[in-house]
């Protein structure tokens, strides 16, 4: 059991799509994003302790894990930044809540950017973990982050090109991608891991994956260049690992400083899973930034 007894699963109709999510806790609501190639379960390490603190609610992203999986579209506008960020909205205030904190990682960072772009009044507190924003990465190509995030130009192919390669042996896709990009030793909880390969192993989550990367390399970056000269005013929290590619390649609380207004953060010893593999790390850092 994943999260203990406090939480328990729902599944809200938003209007648009189903979005499954475990919530429980009491305080004020945080909502907490996964990424790619994940579901809710990455925060199994830190919830239970947040909950202590927080009605803490962790939502699979429309297209992963088993939340509804949309056709995207010629655009792939189902799976925009915006359209999964109107989701979170939609959630939440079917919780009962207009205003809320929000910590994203990896895919659920970039629609924490979002969604603080575009719901000023309902996001108090933000916090993005292991990225730098989507417009400056692509903005910024070159040979160092085309190898080490290859995936994005992979998935993006268009004619199901990833989705037959991928579900060739979705295992190991993912559990590749899981120690690549994880801290040399890093473990992972084999419950956790078995949750993972559950929702992933469906072609449906395969192609829906590849749609958020492909919105992420059109419409997102068409409205994220519309946005450009707007910056995030809620206070934002960055963290990051301190073995991971983004260390590697970026400043990034210089960068971030371009994109919002009040801006903290430091790396965490860690690959990129952050909260599985500083888990103490990262609740520290959060029940600091959110009791300010």
């Amino acid at each position: 059991m994943l999260f203990d007894q406090r939480f328990e699963t729902a599944r809200i109709d938003t209007g648009e799509v189903q979005i499954h999510l475990q919530h429980g806790g009491s305080g004020a609501p945080l909502l907490l994003l996964h990424g790619y190639p994940q579901t809710h379960a990455i925060w199994h390490r830190v919830a239970p302790q947040l909950a202590q603190h927080y009605h803490v609610i962790c939502p699979d992203l429309r297209g992963y894990g088993d939340s509804a999986k949309p056709e995207g579209g010629p655009d792939h506008a189902a799976y925009s930044k915006r359209a999964m960020a109107r989701d979170m909205v939609a959630v939440m205030a079917q919780l009962g809540y207009t205003q809320f904190h929000v910590a994203g990682h990896d895919r659920g960072a970039r629609v924490t950017h979002r969604l603080a772009l575009d719901y000023p009044q309902q996001v108090l507190k933000a916090c993005v973990m292991d990225i730098a924003p989507t417009y400056h990465m692509f903005g910024h190509t070159d040979q160092a982050f085309a190898t080490g995030y290859y995936h994005w130009f992979f998935l993006i192919q268009p004619d199901g090109l990833p989705e037959h390669l991928i579900g060739a042996d979705p295992a190991y896709y993912l559990q590749e991608k899981l120690r690549r990009w994880a801290a040399p030793g890093a473990r992972f909880d084999p419950e956790a891991l078995a949750e993972y390969l559950r929702c992933f192993r469906d072609p449906q989550a395969i192609h829906a994956s590849c749609e958020d990367y492909r919105a992420a390399a059109g419409i997102d970056l068409e409205q994220d260049a519309a946005d450009r000269q707007r910056k995030l005013q809620c206070p934002l929290l960055v963290l990051w690992g301190k073995q991971g590619f983004v260390q590697r390649c970026y400043d990034l609380l210089a960068v971030w400083r371009d994109y919002a207004e009040r801006v903290e953060g430091h790396s965490l010893d860690c690959g990129h899973f952050l909260p599985e593999e500083a888990p103490d790390a990262v609740l520290a850092a959060l029940l600091l930034f959110l009791a300010r």
